[in-house]
């Protein structure tokens, strides 16, 4: 095992590779995290996102949730955040187009129009 060339100032001791959780490692998460991570994955792969991309923003969808992997048990940590599950895959702005925010713009103002 090799002694790495950190050290923790407050206990002033040597951390070796063994003590350092290896990046990739979900030893931590709960077992309701891994499904979760699992389930977002397989949705963006179905909307055609790269195998490693997907899990690489399933997790991240995770974290922000949950704030990283945590054994469960009675006040432990923060609440979760959903915002990032509800917004889904949807991106920012309106879904409708240019073309048809005018319409419906233009249909609203005529109806204002005729009402006064």
């Amino acid at each position: 095992m090799h002694i790495l060339h950190v050290t923790d100032t407050s206990l002033n001791q040597q951390i070796t590779e063994g003590d350092i959780m290896p990046r990739g490692d979900k030893s931590s998460y709960t077992d309701k995290q891994k499904r979760k991570a699992r389930h977002i994955e397989e949705g963006y792969e179905k909307r055609g996102v790269s195998t490693d991309e997907a899990e690489r923003r399933a997790w991240a969808t995770v974290n922000s949730e949950s704030h990283g992997g945590k054994k469960s048990g009675s006040g432990r940590g923060k609440p979760e955040n959903h915002e990032a599950s509800r917004r889904g895959g949807r991106k920012g702005g309106s879904s409708e187009s240019h073309e048809e925010r005018s319409r419906a713009a233009k249909k609203g103002w005529e109806t204002r129009r005729h009402d006064s």
